[in-house]
């Protein structure tokens, strides 16, 4: 039997921050209710669907980081975060036997990572297909709980508000504290 593989990211537009990718599969377990693309989704909404679809979920996140951003540029970095999202996903299906004869990966967009399963892109697909709208709920948690925390370890730049995202407060942080590691120098606005 085939299942569907949903594959989204989250953090394609901030200056700052890793883009992170989720790869999920419910193979046969019940789909959460309320999924929806997770940018029309509240903060606390958000949360509380991440941990149902981290409950009934097989899943698997992937991360490009800001260096690798600039070395590769954020297409190609996205494409990367989910061949290992997907590789993550696998590692732990491949754990569990029987939790899944076959996948069909649906990515988000107009591109597909090079998987070594069948694999269709669907522009728009965060706001049609349940098994995409969860993994964008999961890289979007993901990517924020991450920015968050890095804010505690340097709070400069306000990074737990706009999550690395280029906002006024955030250029005038960078105008006086400069860039750091989380930065993106290859984006337009970053020294």
């Amino acid at each position: 039997m085939q299942h569907l593989c949903g594959i989204d990211e989250a953090g394609r537009g901030p200056i700052a921050g890793p883009v992170t990718a989720a790869a999920l599969t419910f193979a046969g377990k019940a789909v959460p209710v309320g999924l929806r693309d997770s940018k029309r989704l509240t903060a606390r909404r958000r949360a509380e669907l991440d941990l149902e679809i981290r409950s009934q979920a097989w899943f698997g996140l992937g991360w490009c980081w800001p260096i690798e951003i600039d070395l590769l540029n954020i297409h190609h970095a996205t494409l990367l975060a989910m061949v290992r999202a997907y590789r993550t996903l696998a590692r732990q299906l491949a754990q569990r036997e029987g939790a899944c004869d076959a996948l069909l990966a649906l990515v988000d967009g107009k591109f597909c990572p090079p998987l070594p399963i069948p694999s269709r892109s669907v522009v728009d697909g965060d706001r049609e297909v349940p098994e995409i709208q969860a993994a964008s709920i999961l890289a979007k948690t993901a990517r924020d709980r991450f920015m968050s925390s890095y804010a505690l370890l340097d709070p400069r730049y306000g990074f737990e508000q706009h999550k690395g995202y280029p906002t006024a407060a955030h250029y005038q942080a960078l105008r006086q504290a400069g860039s750091c590691v989380l930065h993106r120098r290859s984006f337009s606005g970053v020294p």
